[in-house]
């Protein structure tokens, strides 16, 4: 039975992003859509980039008393990065998108690129540029989302050397969060990781479908709801994490412990 003296608990100040505008890349679906709702859950106004439409989320924002702003557009095209670096600051950024695989067509070297440009390249470019239009002691929080892939390097998956530069780029991906941890204390603006395991989201499901209802991906016998990487980005997105930098958080369920 729940205490009702506990039932009503005050919202934790630390945990409140009122009056905070928060940017989440890959916002359209996934753990980009989750981590969009936590965050409005936590008070924040959103700016969302997608290549994907962006209307429903942004009216289910609305309809939680947040607002809610759709950049719509191609993380491998600068002019759309520049877009989204212009419509700063934020005080708390997800870089969430990512791919596992290049369009249908590629040649080997285009489908490595593109990986390597949405996974790596993109992040750099808007975390270095955001850090560097800051202003001093700004203060704000950066959380990029890597893969338990680029922690062990471990898996199988896609055909030729797919899993090996998706592994690579995350790898990758990881150290940025440790240069950019360094360069965004000295105007206290903290950066960190997430490293997801198996997660239930449209990439999954076109990449290894049969891995959705998997028992095997982790020792917790099944694959992680979005929502449950949502909020753990989120919670690194508040002033709840204000002494976390250069971290990377393992969420794969015990799948891999580094």
């Amino acid at each position: 039975m729940v205490d009702e003296r506990k039932a009503n608990l005050p919202f934790p100040s630390m945990l409140s992003l009122l009056g905070r505008r928060a940017l989440v890349t890959g916002a359209a679906s996934g753990i980009g859509r989750a981590t969009a709702l936590c965050l409005a859950e936590l008070g924040a106004d959103l700016v969302l980039a997608d290549r994907a439409p962006l209307e429903a989320l942004c009216s289910e924002i609305k309809g939680l008393g947040r607002s809610a702003t759709a950049l719509q557009g191609d993380l491998t095209d600068d002019a759309f990065l520049d877009r989204i670096v212009e419509g700063g600051p934020y005080y708390s950024f997800a870089y969430v998108a990512g791919v596992f695989r290049a369009p249908k067509g590629a040649s080997s070297g285009e489908a490595f690129d593109f990986v390597m440009h949405v996974n790596v390249r993109a992040p750099l470019v808007l975390g270095y540029a955001l850090i560097e239009r800051a202003e001093p002691q700004a203060g704000g929080y950066m959380v990029f989302v890597g893969s338990s892939a680029g922690r062990s390097g471990k898996g199988r998956l896609g055909e030729q050397t797919e899993y090996v530069t998706y592994a690579s780029s995350k790898g990758g991906l990881h150290s940025l969060v440790r240069a950019l941890a360094s360069k965004g204390a000295e105007k206290n603006i903290l950066v960190n990781g997430v490293a997801p395991g198996v997660v239930r989201t449209p990439m999954l499901e076109d990449t290894a479908p049969h891995l959705m209802r998997s028992r095997e991906v982790s020792p917790l016998g099944r694959s992680a709801d979005p929502m449950e990487l949502g909020w753990p980005i989120a919670l690194l997105c508040s002033p709840a994490a204000s002494f976390v930098s250069g971290a990377i958080l393992d969420a794969n369920g015990g799948a891999f412990v580094g």
